[in-house]
């Protein structure tokens, strides 16, 4: 199995990357695929703090980025690191750009039609970015959905991929040493929704996460026993309270997303996707 880390950098909501990047993954086989997403990249000062991530996690960069300095920036410093950086849309549009005698208009977020569902995309990004990790509960009454689970659960990608979908969601860890803030059980607005996976997967996927980050893999983090408990302890909150489990062992985050818009749907059917 090979692991590749991907960031995807666009100076929008980043659905067109997904969709490339998507598309080209499926004709490779043995892949575990570490997707990082960094939408709304416009400014310098946005692509530094990515740019470190980027240098923790190496890996193939795909960028839709029109700012002609904040794109030299970002292609000299992959250059530096040794990282292929690869403008996705160039392609297609040098040559749209010959057969037309037209320039191209570098306008970030062009493809995107300025109406109501594209701000709705645009806040519920911000909304997801500051609520990664169970930051900023005090307004957790303000999401559309709450994802839970323990570490490593794929509540931060999925959270994502549903706030490109125009959901605003907040992610919420699950530590048997520290149980979460009673805040979330008196919570009405949100559909609350548990992530879980098999013991098993959960340790695998722990152990690359640790020799990513050069760490010792042998730690109770990683304990089969320790997983277990954590995962028992993360469904007695999910049974007591009635919430809805998906179990994310053998989907993926797309998959996962679709299950979550469903329940959504169920509890919110005027609000449904056409």
């Amino acid at each position: 199995m090979i692991r590749l880390h991907l960031h995807l950098l666009s100076d929008s909501t980043g659905e067109t990357l997904e969709n490339i990047a998507k598309a080209s993954l499926v004709q490779f086989d043995g892949v575990e695929t570490i997707k990082h997403f960094w939408p709304m990249v416009r400014s310098e000062g946005h692509l530094d703090r990515i740019l470190t991530e980027i240098a923790q996690k190496p890996g193939l960069v795909l960028f839709t980025i029109v700012n002609v300095e904040v794109r030299r920036k970002l292609e000299s410093r992959c250059h530096a690191l040794g990282l292929p950086a690869v403008a996705a849309l160039d392609p297609v549009i040098d040559a749209l750009s010959r057969m037309l005698g037209q320039e191209a208009k570098a306008r970030p977020g062009r493809q995107h039609i300025l109406d109501e569902a594209y701000f709705r995309r645009v806040e519920a990004i911000g909304y997801t970015i500051a609520h990664d990790d169970g930051i900023g509960g005090e307004d957790w009454e303000e999401a559309d959905i709450i994802l839970l689970g323990v570490s490593r659960s794929s509540k931060t990608p999925t959270s994502i991929y549903l706030a490109n979908r125009g959901y605003k969601v907040a992610n919420v860890p699950l530590v048997m040493e520290a149980p979460p803030p009673q805040s979330l059980y008196q919570l009405r607005h949100p559909v609350v929704v548990g992530l879980t996976a098999s013991p098993e997967r959960l340790v695998q996927v722990r152990r690359n996460r640790l020799l990513a980050l050069n760490q010792s893999p042998e730690t109770p983090y990683v304990d089969q026993n320790v997983v277990s408990a954590e995962i028992a302890f993360a469904r007695r909150i999910f049974s007591d309270r009635g919430w809805p489990v998906i179990d994310v062992t053998r989907r993926s985050i797309e998959e996962t997303a679709a299950a979550v818009i469903n329940l959504y749907n169920a509890r919110n059917p005027s609000e449904a996707e056409s």
